[in-house]
């Protein structure tokens, strides 16, 4: 279990890259495996959970060629019958995501995840892949170790009861196998890596305000994917430049899919001085050039609708609340309870070891303003958010801050602490 030190204070400054989105890695691989052809992946995120996606989808029979760590190649069209259980190690997003997969299959398949995984809530995909034909066995009814036994699916009309990604996409997945039309419903639009995806890739496909409905039939065929940095890895770096007096930094290459920047239109209604530059696209996703300076930030309020679109970048908002003039309240997001740590206790255990003033809410953070945050031995409690999230609060202090059990960091965000020494100029 490895420690990290570090030590303040300097500003972020200078051009830096954050690594391949952890979202579209997966996507890519697993879509790449359905599809006839070969898909080559250009920016792939080499992270542990990444890795772990390739390494299923191998031992489900697709071919799949490491060229490098970032760039590789996968021949997909049909998938096989696993001889071993398939392990997602900490990818709750993998594990869901391959259950949808699964479920279209012909086969019997058990997958499985590490201690952490075996404890968040499978129910949400389980249920509609139910009623969509396969059978799902899984621990108390609702964890894993998840058997999948698929094939026979028809389409549905799932209105899901929650913003998520993970669930819609499995259940799309799914249709991709199934007899009839499917189409998922969600109270406000989360994340549509996997709808772009898709349609890139040949799926019939149609999107409305907050549902989509997918024709199954369509061949998919592999096609080059050029992942964009990934935004949720960039938040920690535009929130160490916006809460660091002197900060200049520009983020090149970052996703900035409008179903991801709820960070962004955040942290702008917060004041701060951001913009996007070199505005492109890249397979089917926006990508810009971020441009962020410290900034003075003053305390909002946020819930609803935005919530889905930044739900994973709660931990860097938090802290950047913290630096804040006056309070800053985040409701809405009771589904940090089940992340890899419960998020909402642990990043109020980080941060007041640290000295902020924050108060956990059944639901909800109330923050308060004003800085600065002192050194501190914060424990990660394996989270990786809750691990980058006290680096970079680390750099605003006059001293010696040690982080521990920072190995979860590979799961997301591999060469994290090389490229803050880059941006601070600080080692550890």
């Amino acid at each position: 279990m490895s420690d990290w030190t570090i030590r303040g204070k300097q500003a972020f400054s200078g051009d830096i890259q954050v690594p391949g989105d952890k979202s579209i890695s997966h996507r890519a691989v697993m879509i790449g495996s359905l599809a006839a052809g070969e898909t080559h992946i250009t920016n792939f995120l080499p992270s542990e959970d990444c890795k772990r996606t390739v390494a299923v989808f191998r031992s489900l029979g697709v071919d799949i060629a490491e060229r490098s760590a970032t760039d590789i190649s996968v021949r997909g069209g049909s998938l096989s019958e696993p001889d071993d259980v398939l392990d997602m190690g900490n990818s709750g997003t993998g594990l869901r995501l391959l259950a949808g997969v699964l479920a279209g299959q012909p086969f019997l398949a058990v997958v499985t995840g590490d201690k952490s995984i075996r404890q968040r809530p499978m129910k949400r995909v389980c249920e509609p892949l139910r009623k969509m034909g396969a059978t799902i066995f899984a621990r108390s009814g609702d964890l894993a170790p998840l058997a999948v036994r698929g094939g026979y699916l028809k389409g549905i009309d799932l209105e899901s009861p929650i913003a998520s990604a993970q669930v819609k996409s499995s259940v799309l997945l799914a249709g991709l196998f199934a007899d009839g039309q499917t189409t998922v419903t969600e109270p406000s639009p989360s994340r549509d890596h996997t709808e772009r995806m898709l349609r890139a890739f040949g799926a019939d496909l149609k999107r409305e305000e907050r549902s989509v409905t997918l024709q199954p039939g369509s061949q998919l065929r592999g096609r080059t994917v050029e992942v964009p940095g990934d935004i949720s890895s960039a938040a920690f770096f535009i929130v160490g430049a916006l809460i660091t007096p002197g900060s200049a930094l520009r983020i090149h290459n970052v996703g900035v899919n409008p179903t991801r920047t709820g960070l962004l239109d955040a942290l702008s209604a917060m004041g701060a001085e951001l913009s996007l530059e070199d505005q492109r696209e890249a397979s089917g996703e926006p990508v810009a050039t971020i441009v962020v300076r410290h900034s003075e930030l003053k305390g909002t309020r946020f819930g609803g609708a935005i919530i889905p679109r930044m739900i994973d970048e709660i931990p860097a908002l938090a802290l950047a609340a913290a630096f804040a003039e006056d309070d800053t309240v985040i409701e809405d997001i009771g589904e940090l309870r089940v992340k890899e740590s419960d998020r909402i206790s642990t990043v109020t255990s980080a941060l007041r070891e640290m000295g902020a003033r924050i108060h956990p809410q059944v639901e909800g953070l109330i923050i308060e303003g004003g800085g600065p945050l002192t050194p501190a031995t914060v424990d990660s409690h394996g989270d990786h958010r809750i691990a980058m999230m006290s680096a970079i609060a680390a750099t605003t202090t006059e001293g010696e801050t040690i982080v521990r059990d920072t190995d979860c960091v590979n799961t997301s965000f591999p060469g994290f602490l090389d490229l803050l020494h880059r941006a601070t100029g600080m080692g550890s």
